[in-house]
């Protein structure tokens, strides 16, 4: 819902101080893009907007914001429609593209802002839009598509923004070009002459020449702080004594007036300022309910009269609010004089705007009266709403709430427990999932059988994560059974937040979490079976990404491109950009492993297109990303060091577990690019990081990682300890590509690796990776000719390839067995008896754990003995 006094100019107060001088520098905004207008509480930033905006003879779009409009769609909605007051029938044209949130297109970067910039261009006249007090917006993005917006301001259009801070987007450039102007503290500030004027003219007080110097002095010309000295020694005996005792920072100084000027205020006057302080804006039919009185208008205009910080948002003084300087003071004596009155006006403002349709302030108040019932009663009204739209806010509210009150909603319950799982709390969710499991079962023929099978399939989702997270992948399979049972086209959970980043890999890209390739292959391959066909179902796309992957690793090519083209996104089907990534980069991955590299390009390029999510900004740094190190692997380096230059990371950042990826990236970059200590540096920190969460692949990646530029710098005997760890850790996974696509440099490795093996000590476990070395380098042979670079590889027969303590002889009569031959022809290629053969082959049987020759030969392949 619009409040459309947030649309409004401020009331022009009659009593201000004319200040041309400022008027001046905010005209000269209408010749740049941007206006700048910032400084801390107190300086009179709207008060000089708000008259500007008035007297500038140009059409002025204004929109105050406060915290409620810290999302993208609230936001921009409240910009169209200022902008509709000034033009009306403005905005037709892209409202359905605003509804949809954050850009789409990697192209144009923001369609809904683009197609608002060329309605803009079209407009006549000049207009200017405000954004008041815009520190109260802080989500990225946001600030991304302002700063898109101001890039493409139309000449004819300016930008005016309030702020208590310095703006989180680039001005850089804009102020090199002259298309940006600033009004700081420093201009804000009362100059001496101004200050003179305000104490004899608007305040009525004759200070001497020593007065105001020291008041000036004292306050640094911060207004608020003048008009609370003025309101003090209106009420002084001792004027000299008074201003002598002012002192202090602002905070200092505001609380100490501030409660000079309220206690010498009618006690009627005060309650009604206590009870009205929570309110970030009233009107006086909201003032009645809050106070239980019914001279609310009386009581606003009288305040207002008395210049005690109170705006009227609107010409016809219908609605209003504090000073925030007022507000923060009275709300602070507020809680701490009547703690139980304040918790019953939060109550009566809640009841009054739920009945208004203001849901969303509702909850908050009943959140601070500590009515937690209805707080919980009005997010399950809302609750597919708030999941769209106030996703972050919903969460706060959630987590605040007693587990006493969510259990008696389960939908409610459902989200919450999602959520302990989301913020990492894996051990606390697991057991309130299972205690919740029992208790939701034991309820079968009491609740709606509708509602159970709905709350049951929510529930086993919920169980099937929690296993996931234990790493059991038998109960995980099990669990989904039940799911597909019970909601068999994916529970009211599985669908939250497909269109968003939920910040937590775990989720997206299962084999960064899942160490078990083969147990995770079984998995994969029985829920690609049920879930195939069900292009609307929420996790097949995932599961065939994730299985192409695991294809991939093991270097499977043909089968991994089947695989994911199978869901290279149907056009019926509906947009997940999380399943879109994984499938996308694995597609991509692939496609460069086949020697398709402008085919690999073109399909990341086309996932920036396809993207349409409020944490656009979130999935284009990881898919740039994933295009930076496909540079390195095309040999591109000067578009790799082209997203070094432009990324924001630095090899000493902290690196947050969710954006491991991105700088895995970057030392991957770092290490091509010929910044070797910084590569070596960031990838130990990543390591450590990898073996602390238990990644087993991230960590053989860095391992690799680490080995290769060794070796490329000079330190070849540290590459292969490295190169062996790594070997160590992937032999029983069966990783391939890993190392494949390091390319020549890991068929040196290799090779090195082999031949310093060579007069050490034999042992069962170093013949293991011998041999995995052996078939790594046969893969790296066979790479495609079309390649940049041919691999040279030295691939050696092993002479004694001792597994589980199999001698040269045993090696020989398995791969004569797979050959197909006989113990009559194997004694005879050999030369020796039957009986000899027979004994040899028990030998083999006993070593490898097995009772036929098809079960021999089957494990000799598994490690990898036969080609």
């Amino acid at each position: 819902m619009i409040v459309k006094t947030k649309l409004y100019i401020p009331h022009k107060r009659q009593d201000s101080v004319p200040r041309p001088r400022l008027m001046r520098k905010l005209d000269e905004g209408l010749e740049a893009k941007l206006t700048l207008i910032s400084a801390s509480a107190g300086y009179g930033k709207t008060t000089v907007l708000s008259e500007w905006a008035r007297q500038s003879g140009i059409a002025v779009a204004w929109v105050s914001l406060d915290k409620q409009d810290d999302e993208w769609i609230s936001f921009w909605t409240y910009v169209t429609s200022s902008i509709r007051g000034q033009a009306p029938g403005f905005a037709q044209t892209f409202m359905p593209l605003l509804a949809k949130g954050p850009s789409s297109s990697f192209a144009s970067s923001e369609p809904a802002v683009a197609a608002m910039l060329n309605e803009l261009n079209r407009l006549p006249g000049e207009l200017a839009i405000v954004l008041d007090d815009y520190h109260c917006i802080e989500l990225p993005e946001i600030q991304r598509s302002l700063s898109y917006f101001v890039d493409h301001l139309p000449p004819h259009i300016h930008l005016y923004i309030a702020s208590r801070i310095e703006l989180p987007i680039p001005t850089a450039r804009l102020l090199a070009k002259g298309e940006m102007r600033r009004i700081m503290i420093q201009d804000l500030r009362f100059l001496p002459d101004e200050g003179d004027v305000f104490f004899r003219e608007i305040a009525g007080l004759s200070l001497s020449r020593e007065q105001l110097a020291e008041l000036y002095h004292q306050t640094e010309g911060w207004i608020s702080g003048l008009q609370l000295a003025a309101i003090s020694l209106k009420r002084s005996d001792n004027i000299t004594e008074s201003i002598r005792q002012f002192s202090g920072h602002q905070t200092h100084i505001s609380d100490y007036l501030m409660e000079e000027v309220y206690l010498l205020l009618p006690e009627s006057t005060r309650a009604f300022m206590l009870q009205t302080s929570i309110l970030s804006r009233m009107n006086h039919s909201l003032c009645d309910a809050v106070t239980g009185q019914s001279n609310a208008q009386e009581q606003l205009e009288r305040l207002e009269k008395w210049n005690l910080f109170i705006t009227p948002l609107d010409d016809q003084r219908n609605w209003y609010r504090y000073h925030h300087l007022m507000s923060d003071f009275l709300r602070r004596m507020f809680i701490r004089t009547d703690p139980g009155l304040w918790a019953q006006t939060h109550v009566h403002a809640a009841r009054w705007l739920e009945s208004h349709g203001f849901e969303e302030e509702a909850a908050e108040h009943y959140l601070e009266g500590r009515q937690h019932e209805d707080v919980v009663r009005v997010i399950e009204n809302n609750l597919q709403a708030f999941l769209q739209k106030k996703f972050a806010v919903l969460s706060r509210w959630i987590l605040q709430l007693p587990e006493s009150v969510i259990s008696r909603r389960p939908m409610v319950e459902m989200f919450y427990l999602l959520l302990l799982i989301g913020i990492r709390q894996w051990d606390k969710a697991s057991e309130k999932i299972e205690r919740a499991k029992l208790r939701y079962e034991a309820l079968q023929g009491t609740m709606d059988d509708a509602e159970w099978k709905n709350v049951m399939g929510n529930l086993y989702y919920l169980c099937a994560t929690s296993s996931y997270f234990k790493k059991d992948l038998t109960k995980v399979s099990d669990y989904f059974e039940l799911v597909d049972q019970y909601a068999p086209e994916g529970s009211f959970l599985q669908t939250i937040g497909n269109n968003r980043y939920n910040g937590y890999d775990e989720f997206e890209d299962h084999l960064t979490f899942i160490n078990d390739y083969h147990g995770a292959s079984a998995l994969l391959l029985k829920w690609i079976a049920r879930w195939g066909d069900k292009i609307t179902h929420p996790f097949a796309g995932r599961i065939q990404a994730s299985y192409s992957k695991l294809l991939y690793e093991w270097n499977r090519l043909e089968e991994a491109e089947r695989c994911i083209g199978q869901v290279l996104r149907p056009q019926d089907a509906p947009p997940n950009t999380r399943s879109m990534l994984q499938i996308y980069v694995s597609a991509s991955r692939i496609q460069q492993a086949l020697d398709h590299p402008a085919r690999a390009a073109e399909l990341l390029e086309r996932l920036k297109v396809q993207i349409e999510s409020p944490d656009y900004a979130v999935f284009l740094r990881k898919i740039e990303a994933e295009q930076a190190c496909l540079a390195v692997r095309q040999g591109s380096l000067s578009a790799a060091e082209e997203w070094l230059e432009r990324c924001g990371m630095t090899p000493t950042d902290e690196i947050p577990l969710n954006e491991a990826a991105e700088y895995t990236a970057l030392a991957r970059v770092l290490a091509a690019c010929g910044r070797t200590d910084e590569a070596l540096s960031l990838s130990e920190r990543l390591q450590q990081l990898f073996w602390k969460e238990d990644r087993l692949r991230e960590r053989i990646r860095m391992l690799i990682l680490q080995s290769v530029t060794h070796y490329r710098s000079g330190q070849p005997n540290k590459a292969i300890d490295l190169l062996e760890t790594a070997l160590g850790l992937a032999w029983p996974q069966r990783f391939v590509r890993s190392f494949v696509d390091e390319g020549q440099v890991m068929a040196e490795l290799l090779t090195a690796y082999q031949r310093a093996q060579q007069g050490r000590q034999p042992r069962n476990a170093s013949y293991v990776l011998l041999n995995y070395a052996n078939h790594l380098l046969q893969a790296l042979n066979r790479l495609p000719t079309g390649s940049k670079a041919p691999i040279k590889a030295e691939v050696r027969v092993l002479e004694a390839v001792l597994v589980e303590g199999l001698t040269n002889r045993e090696m020989e009569i398995v791969r004569l067995m797979a050959e197909g031959m006989s113990n009559k022809q194997i004694a005879s290629h050999l030369g020796i008896t039957e009986g000899t053969v027979k004994s040899h082959t028990n030998n083999v049987y006993g070593k490898l754990g097995v009772r036929t020759r098809v079960q021999a030969i089957k494990k000799a392949r598994e490690l990898l003995l036969l080609s």
